[in-house]
């Protein structure tokens, strides 16, 4: 089943908002990404019917097994590539802007190739 660039990106918020406790709910994520409320909610039910999270009675979201992995790995490439652009030198603000970018149209490929190199580069500084 394909996945969209924008439902990467709600799985994404919906754990960067997990992680940081407490339950998730649609606001949640309407105050973080600064969307409308009814696009939030087309969005939370989309996910819902691709079995990416569950809503519960009370309205929290859970991500499910697969939604979980999904975000997990879009979570990694957004923090290994804005690591990355830091440190070659790109401010801090500019390097998680384009990470944003970045984390959705990389291959795998290319962004394991990212990840190993800065692996082996970090072993032969120490």
């Amino acid at each position: 089943m394909k996945i969209y660039e924008s439902e990467e990106n709600y799985l994404e918020t919906i754990l960067v908002l997990s992680l940081k406790g407490g339950p998730v709910r649609s606001i949640d994520i309407v105050n973080e990404l600064e969307f409308s409320k009814p696009s939030v909610s087309v969005a939370m039910k989309n996910l819902r019917a691709k079995e990416y999270i569950v809503m519960d009675g009370e309205g929290h979201i859970t991500l499910t097994p697969r939604g979980q992995e999904i975000a997990n790995a879009i979570y990694e490439r957004h923090l290994v590539i804005s690591d990355w652009l830091v440190f070659l030198g790109v401010d801090e603000k500019t390097a998680v802007q384009d990470a944003c970018k970045m984390e959705h149209s990389i291959s795998e490929k290319s962004f394991l190739a990212i990840k190993n190199h800065i692996k082996e580069n970090k072993e032969t500084a120490q």
